[in-house]
């Protein structure tokens, strides 16, 4: 299996779902989740993975700025999110998940800020737009798709794909992925959603622990 040009783009982003899954019925603790997925990354995606960015300072910025879209709509108008086009049963509930004692516990919030910043940009910049915007031009030979082409059906449907990862904020969700997919377009590198996607989640991290605003980690 490893050998499937897919794998490598793919594995990481399918076991931390499985884990999400797992989670709604099992607790599994941050760290444990944190070391899986990055086992993960480090075993199968070296490859996709070397090099570097290109633009790391414009990175760090629209990842910035990405942050300043997520949270807008809810600083503008508190009960933003709260209207029944992202607060209902099919979208959930901005409520956030994160247990009352864990909010206070540095052990779980180091390694939930891991995730966020780590993990998750890594393996999700690695499918959505590492493999999924190819694969949807190719899904025969995918490979053969260069990292950033673009073709409106596969720029599309990933942002709204993307956006559905995200409930009740896919509004936001959907405005994240449209500027990654941009950003991945413009640069064609892997490393600079990743950087840019790692700043976004960092920033968003130090405004729910530093602000209270429990919601935005779902």
């Amino acid at each position: 299996m490893r050998r499937h040009p897919a794998v490598p783009w793919i594995l990481p982003f399918l076991i931390f779902i499985g884990l999400l899954a797992i989670q709604q019925a099992v607790a599994i603790p941050a760290w444990l989740r944190f070391t899986v997925s990055m086992a993960a990354i480090l075993v199968v995606s070296r490859v996709p993975l070397r090099g570097g960015p290109s633009k790391p300072l414009l990175s760090i910025l629209l990842g910035i700025g990405v942050f300043v879209i997520w949270v807008a709509p809810d600083v503008i108008a508190p009960n933003w999110h709260h209207f029944i086009l992202f607060d209902n049963s099919i979208m959930g509930h901005p409520a956030g998940n994160t247990p009352p004692a864990s909010k206070s516990d540095p052990v779980f919030l180091l390694f939930r800020i891991a995730i966020s910043v780590i993990a998750v940009p890594i393996l999700e910049e690695l499918f959505w737009r590492g493999w999924l915007m190819r694969w949807i031009i190719d899904s025969r030979d995918f490979e053969r798709v260069p990292l950033g082409t673009f073709q409106p059906a596969a720029f599309w449907l990933v942002a709204i794909l993307f956006a559905s990862e995200h409930g009740s904020f896919w509004d936001v969700g959907l405005a994240a992925g449209i500027v990654y997919n941009w950003w991945m377009i413009r640069t064609r590198n892997v490393w600079d959603c990743i950087i840019a996607h790692a700043v976004t989640n960092g920033v968003l991290a130090a405004y729910v622990i530093g602000a209270g605003q429990w919601q935005y980690w779902l």
